[in-house]
Formats: structure tokens, sequence, C-alpha cells
């Protein structure tokens, strides 16, 4: 970084019509200011296009950029927000100065797709990253050299930081401010954005992943009897006795008309049971965990922990719904949860820091 006689030469390089509004503004809310109070140092922030002047953000606002490419050359940090992956190729001089930015020790962040013009670059060849999910199976097939996580919200790799879509923005520079100037500097900014310091899991919490539907009708009582029983013992053998099937037949129709196994789909009705109770009730974990069939609070945790990367608890926290007023119980198994079980309605809520949200 810079030494502590001049400011920090901080670089958001963008494109025209593709600048990303909310990258660029979780930059400008970071980088953008005097937070010297807050221990951090001094920025001089701009932002750099390969042809300077007026530019389009996606969402059709028009931004003016004065720098050039050349701002790289003396950039301590350099960023880049979303880019389009069909469209637009990256051109040879943004891909060099990318590289002679690297070469020359500056720490380099990606936002969203921005990941795909370093891995351009070739600065990520070898390198486990991160980027948007919707965009990590064709970041992974365009450069296979590069190991893509599509569950994670940014990756570390020392000089260079990957970060995922969107909101993952907050987290990926909150990490850099964190690993740079310390938790204390990192903690008071989050403080002033009013965001958490630090957000448990990654991007798997977010993804949607529903359930293959079924379009065999006796295959379709059967998974909707087992819908309806999540709390019992329910085995392949089970729910083949109740297809009037073998098991080894019942497996075999099963996969062919869902595209999933018994036991995956079985696991993924319980989690989602699960979420909806942690949503939409106060119920204590290890009731869900018994009303949905894991049995234990444990093993709840170990398959929120393995499949959604966070416990139980921190989902609920993420995901309470807050219901309109005067809406109908939530419906489980046939019947309303026990004594005690409401839907929170509150908008209000108690923010990590001690203070109203």
């Amino acid at each position: 970084m810079a030494p502590p006689d001049r400011p920090l030469v901080v670089s958001v390089v963008v494109a025209d019509g593709l600048v990303g509004s909310f990258g660029l503004g979780v930059s400008c809310e970071v980088f953008g200011y005097d937070r010297r109070h807050l221990g951090l140092p001094l920025f001089d922030f701009a932002l750099v296009a390969e042809a300077p002047g007026v530019l389009r953000t996606d969402t059709g606002i028009p931004i003016t950029v004065e720098n050039g490419l050349e701002r790289l050359a003396r950039s301590d940090i350099v960023s880049i927000t979303a880019w389009d992956l069909f469209d637009r190729v990256p051109s040879p001089a943004l891909l060099d100065a990318f590289r002679a930015a690297h070469a020359r020790g500056a720490t380099i962040v990606s936002h969203c797709t921005g990941a795909f013009v370093l891995a351009a670059a070739g600065l990520l060849d070898g390198e486990r990253v991160t980027t948007h999910w919707k965009y990590a199976g064709e970041l992974a097939a365009r450069f296979p050299s590069v190991t893509v996580d599509p569950s994670v919200l940014y990756v570390d790799n020392g000089q260079v930081i990957t970060g995922a879509g969107t909101a993952a923005g907050v987290d990926t520079l909150l990490h850099l401010v964190r690993r740079e100037w310390g938790a204390g500097a990192a903690n008071s900014l989050a403080r002033e954005m009013v965001v958490p310091p630090h957000r448990d899991g990654g991007q798997a919490q977010f993804i949607d992943a529903p359930v293959p539907a079924c379009e065999d009708d006796l295959l379709g009582a059967v998974l909707e009897w087992a819908t309806g029983h999540l709390a019992e013992d329910i085995s392949v053998e089970v729910m083949a006795r109740r297809a009037l099937m073998s098991p080894r037949s019942f497996a075999r129709r099963f996969k062919a008309t869902t595209g999933t196994t018994p036991h995956a789909w079985l696991l993924g009705q319980r989690l989602a049971a699960a979420e909806q109770l942690l949503e939409e009730t106060d119920a204590p974990v290890e009731e869900v965990a018994r009303l949905v069939g894991f049995g234990t609070a444990a093993g709840l945790r170990e398959q929120f922990a393995r499949r959604r990367g966070v416990s139980p608890r921190a989902y609920r926290q993420t995901f309470r719904a807050a219901s309109a007023a005067g809406a109908a119980p939530v419906q489980f198994d046939g019947h309303r949860p026990g004594a005690g079980w409401v839907r929170r309605d509150e908008t209000v809520v108690e923010a990590e820091f001690g203070q109203p949200a």
C-alpha cells in the first residue's frame, strides 16, 4: 500500500453502459470519503475508463469519468465493476493495464462479473475465485485454469480479491479494510454504513434451488404424502411400498421422472420446510428439527451448514419474514404450530450495533 506521506490511490475501472450502479456505489462509499477519523487512510479516489467522458450506468444514469487507463500505473488499489459477458471483449489495452498494475504490486478487486476481465488478463490462473452464482458456470467454462467457487461471498488470494454479485461488494470491501487497517476500522466503517461488519455464510443461502417437480401421477401421490409426513421415518422402502413397487424399481423410476434421488428429494423437502418454519415462526430450533424429520437440532445444524453455509439461527435472523397484518397462520403437516409460535409482524428491529435499524 501507499507510504504514510501520501494518499492511497484507488481507481475503479468502468465501461460505458456496463457500470454496475450498486458496485460503483459501494466503492464510492468505502473509498470516496475522508474517513481518517475511523482509522482509515486518506484515499485519492477516482473512476477510470478506456475512453473517458460521459458514460452510462447499467440503469441509464450518466456519470462523468475524467481519467484514462494511465491512472492505473500509479494506483495502489484497482477495482473493476460488472462486465458484459457476451457483447463486449476486454481490449488488449485494458488487459495490459491490469497486468501492469498487478506486476507493480497493486491490489486488484473485482465485483461480480468483473472477474471475467481479470481471468482474461491471466491474473486468476490456478487460483480459487468467485463471481455471481448465476455466472459461475460460464466463468469456469471459459477459463478452465480457474477454480470457481459459487458458494462464497468473496475469495482473498492476497493481491487479488474476487467478490460475488451486488451486495457482496460490501462484504468484499469491508474484508479488504479489515485486512489492511484492522477490525476496528472495518467495524467503525460498517457502523457508518449501517451494515453488519461481517456476514456469515455465502451465496448458497441466496441461490434459488427449487425441488424438481414430478409429473408422474403415481409418484406425485407418494411425494405429496411424504411432504405431509416429514417428521416420520421415511425411507425408499417406505415410499416404494406406497407406490406398490420394489425399492429398486421405485428408485429408478423416481430418478427418471424427477432427475434426482429419493434421498436428495427428501432432504430438499425437509430443508425447505425448516426454512419456512425458521422464517415464519418462533419455533425453537429443536422443535423445527423434530417437525421436519431431522430428529435433533444437531442434525438440522449439520445440514444447514453443509447445504446453506449458515446456521439455522443465522438463517432465521437474515430471512425472518415480516408478514402482512391479518395473514393466516403457518400451516404445517395439517395443523397449526404449537402455542407460542407466532409470526413476527414488526418491521423495526434492533440493529447489530444497538441502534434502531
